[in-house]
């Protein structure tokens, strides 16, 4: 049985030894609380049952639990200048037993574990079975379609760890990854500017029609685009068909 209440219980004491008024640590938690929502609502749009609609709120609840010992550690939230947050988080659940103060009922450990060590990485594993493989996508989604929230809300230096990325370039490989790969290769990024470029490739990897017309209708796309200018005049031209690339994808899959 999943007891949310419970969890959520769980998770504001679990959050307590944190610094709420460090913007990384805010920001973590809001990001959180709002992910396991979306999931819920995501679910809800697939007609699942209670159990499964219950089951990805709770993944949402833990998807970044690795975030804040990242944080406190290492000062970032950027996994190549430190760990892999999806995996470290697993890793506190499953290893060091963290995840039995959020659910007593081990039946669905795999399911979760699963999730969370496939919300960040570039494509889902292979192997996972139908639930396991649905509950991973949903996760994807609410995160992704929250961080579109957050980069149109947030501090530059709270999401991009940079005030000013005017003067960034973007990477020509990054661009290319961008357009023909369809994925960004994190390990490549050589600045702000180019995890930037990373945030507008995530509308190629959202699953399901929900998620794309939530990102529409907010007009996420158009609000990141006009925070942002570059003095380099070709960054600025790559920029602006970077945009108009993911906008017209968004619009053809789902919401015209």
């Amino acid at each position: 049985m999943i007891d949310l209440l419970k969890a959520k219980q769980a998770f504001k004491k679990y959050v307590e030894k944190y610094n709420p008024e460090d913007e990384k640590i805010e920001l973590k938690i809001s990001h959180i609380e709002r992910v396991s929502r979306i999931a819920g609502e995501i679910a809800k749009s697939l007609n699942l049952n209670e159990e499964d609609t219950n089951l990805a709120e709770l993944i949402g609840l833990l998807h970044d639990i690795g975030r804040f010992e990242q944080v406190r550690i290492y000062h970032t939230f950027q996994d190549s200048k430190s760990i892999n947050h999806g995996e470290f988080g697993a890793k506190l659940l499953f290893e060091d037993g963290l995840i039995r103060n959020f659910i007593e009922d081990n039946q669905y450990d795999e399911i979760i574990r699963k999730a969370i060590i496939n919300h960040n990485k570039g494509k889902i594993d292979d192997g996972l079975n139908q639930r396991e493989l649905l509950h991973a996508k949903i996760i994807r989604d609410a995160d992704k379609l929250d961080i579109f929230y957050i980069l149109t809300t947030y501090s530059k230096q709270a999401v991009w760890e940079s005030d000013d990325l005017s003067n960034d370039i973007i990477s020509d490989e990054i661009y290319r990854e961008f357009k023909e790969d369809k994925r960004i290769d994190y390990k490549q990024r050589k600045c702000a500017a180019d995890l930037l470029v990373c945030h507008f490739a995530y509308v190629y990897d959202l699953y399901f029609k929900y998620t794309m017309q939530e990102v529409y209708k907010n007009n996420y796309l158009d609000t990141i685009y006009n925070r942002h200018h570059f003095n380099d005049k070709k960054t600025m031209e790559i920029y602006e068909d970077i945009y108009t690339t993911a906008k017209k994808y968004v619009e053809e899959n789902g919401c015209l």
